[in-house]
């Protein structure tokens, strides 16, 4: 979860105003601040929901085009969206920083904060900071393209930018759903619902960047089970603590799961073929991702945890919840995830609805005996000492998953 940091004192002390003592959790959820959202401050929370599933589901489809037709150009679909998502994120949080400096700046003094003059909600802010950093990217990537050729490398600095943007936008929205659902009771808008479609999707944003580690030929490596560690368990910690609605990791786990399970059944309807050699595996249709982890089952899992513990309140059971819910994500993801990867690559799996046995295969990759294989075992096998490093990582990632879920309990403006 991003956090802004600054070195301004003015701006620094402004960033402590928007937070108020945390109560209760169980107290945050039933009786929220009575402070009524103005119309300005309503409609840009969901379309800021939806401009992050637009660039969430845009960058799916630009990897697909790669891993399909390899030769593209700004223009391409894919990218259409990716940048829709940019300015309509960065327009909505535009619009909500015009209004709260310019045209209702007293009204909304409560429910926004000051950097050099202006005022906008803390969301605003970093989607704003997200926005400008995509389009910033845009004409950079193009010139990079045109200097060093087609994605010589895949984190070059333009796309670097690109990334920290998509993921700004994307952190505003949770941002301006969490406050949103913290400030009334009576909002006209399915609050703690935005607030796990935001979350859900800032999951699957976060996944993408594990995708090189994530193939289902890979789920057998130490590092997969690492990098998954380390990741994962802060997203579904962050809504179990937080907790907009019961069941909330589980909610958020299956907006994940509904996304890219979506990505991989939609993609292959487009035909599609290759442009660019060498072309190995000769593709006729959109490829699709492979098919989304198993996420929805620590989810469970912590989501019960946190709902039999929220209402003691001795002494330690804030570090013992910690190690049962780092316990929890190695004993039910390790074991779910090890099986059912063994199944994804079996012929068994090699159908439309869990694009298993290579279908995930772009044109540069040959589909022959070894995508029914686990790869890197020779080099990168599960051992007890790398799953003694998972749960430590785990440990770590629920400590800051618990971190920002009080964070996003406290956010008011």
């Amino acid at each position: 979860m991003l956090s802004p940091e600054t070195g301004i004192g003015a701006i620094s002390s402004t960033m402590e105003s928007t937070m108020t003592v945390p109560p209760p959790v169980k107290a945050t959820l039933t009786a929220p601040v009575t402070t009524a959202n103005t119309a300005a401050q309503n409609w840009p929370v969901p379309v800021l929901v939806f401009a992050s599933a637009c660039i969430t589901v845009g960058i799916l489809w630009d990897i697909s085009w790669h891993t399909t037709i390899g030769r593209d150009t700004f223009w391409t679909p894919a990218h259409l969206m990716i940048y829709l998502g940019g300015t309509l994120g960065g327009c909505a949080a535009g619009w909500l920083a015009l209004v709260a400096t310019l045209l209702e700046r007293e009204k909304s003094a409560g429910t926004t904060i000051s950097i050099l003059g202006a005022r906008a909600p803390l969301g605003a802010w970093v989607a704003l900071w997200g926005a400008a950093a995509m389009l910033t990217s845009a004409p950079l990537d193009d010139w990079w393209h045109n200097a060093y050729g087609l994605d010589v490398k895949i984190l070059s600095p333009p796309h670097a930018l690109l990334a920290a943007g998509m993921y700004g936008v994307v952190t505003g929205a949770v941002l301006l759903a969490a406050a949103a659902r913290n400030r009334v009771i009576r909002d006209p808008l399915p609050a703690p619902g935005l607030v796990i479609v935001a979350l859900g999707i800032q999951l699957t944003l976060a996944s993408i960047l594990l995708t090189e580690f994530s193939f289902p030929n890979l789920q057998h490596t130490s590092t997969f089970y690492l990098v998954s560690a380390a990741m994962y368990p802060t997203f579904l910690i962050a809504a179990a603590q937080f907790s907009p609605t019961r069941w909330a990791a589980t909610k958020v786990a299956l907006v994940y799961l509904t996304v890219g399970a979506t990505m991989v059944w939609v993609l292959p309807w487009f035909p599609a073929e290759p442009q660019l050699a060498p072309i190995f595996n000769r593709v006729t249709h959109m490829t699709p991702p492979s098919f989304p982890l198993l996420l929805v089952v620590p989810a469970v899992a912590l989501d019960l945890l946190f709902q039999g513990s929220r209402a003691w309140n001795w002494k330690g059971i804030s570090l013992l919840r910690t190690l049962a819910a780092a316990t929890l994500f190695v004993g039910l993801f390790l074991p779910v995830q090890w099986y059912f990867s063994r199944f994804l690559i079996s012929p068994a799996a090699d159908h439309q609805l869990l694009a298993g046995h290579g279908r995930f295969l772009g044109y540069m990759a040959q589909r022959d005996e070894w995508q029914a294989v686990f790869w890197r075992l020779d080099r990168d096998p599960l051992t007890l000492l790398a799953v003694g490093k998972m749960w430590l990582l785990a440990l770590l990632a629920v400590g800051l998953g618990q971190a920002a879920g009080v964070f996003l309990c406290r956010v008011r403006r």
